[in-house]
């Protein structure tokens, strides 16, 4: 999973406890294994976050 991919996505959470981002996706074991061992590897809840589009729904 590359980090540009994670930075934008808007399942990713900012613990302020431990000032860590996390993924608020559930996966299992081996998913995230697969995720962390190859450098292509797609993440197939990526959903990009834009806070553009929070706003205009606001409007």
């Amino acid at each position: 999973m590359s980090q540009t991919q994670c930075e934008f996505c808007s399942h990713l959470i900012y613990d302020e406890l431990t000032q860590t981002d996390y993924c608020e996706v559930n996966t299992d074991e081996d998913e995230m294994a697969r995720s962390y061992s190859h450098s292509d590897y797609s993440c197939p809840y990526f959903h990009y976050y834009s806070e553009y589009e929070t706003v205009n729904k606001q409007i």
